[in-house]
């Protein structure tokens, strides 16, 4: 499996982004190509010493990183790609990686 990791940045209007996160980015994201399982945190994030800077973290997995690949270029993927300037004020960072157990 690989997964598609997105840190969202606490945003500018903490209930804007939700609303527009849930209502509409969500549904565009789960409709890109190979999308296995879609995963948010719940709650606050937080660290070991304390609160982070994070508002939430989203879990997005496929089979391999060539099939996230494949999702971010479709046009799925492109306009969700696209959509994160409409609610993302906080700023948005985005891991990609294979995984494996241990």
């Amino acid at each position: 499996m690989a997964q598609l990791v997105v840190m969202y940045k606490t945003p500018k209007d903490p209930a804007a982004f939700d609303k527009h996160y849930f209502a509409t980015h969500v549904p565009l994201a789960k409709r890109t190509p190979g999308l296995r399982k879609y995963e948010v945190s719940k709650g606050p994030v937080g660290t070991p010493a304390g609160p982070s800077a994070y508002h939430l973290i989203a879990l997005l997995h496929y089979d391999d990183v060539a099939a996230i690949q494949q999702a971010m270029a479709s046009a799925e993927g492109k306009a969700a790609v696209a959509d994160l300037q409409n609610f993302a004020t906080g700023g948005v960072d985005i891991l990609i990686f294979d995984t494996r157990a241990v």
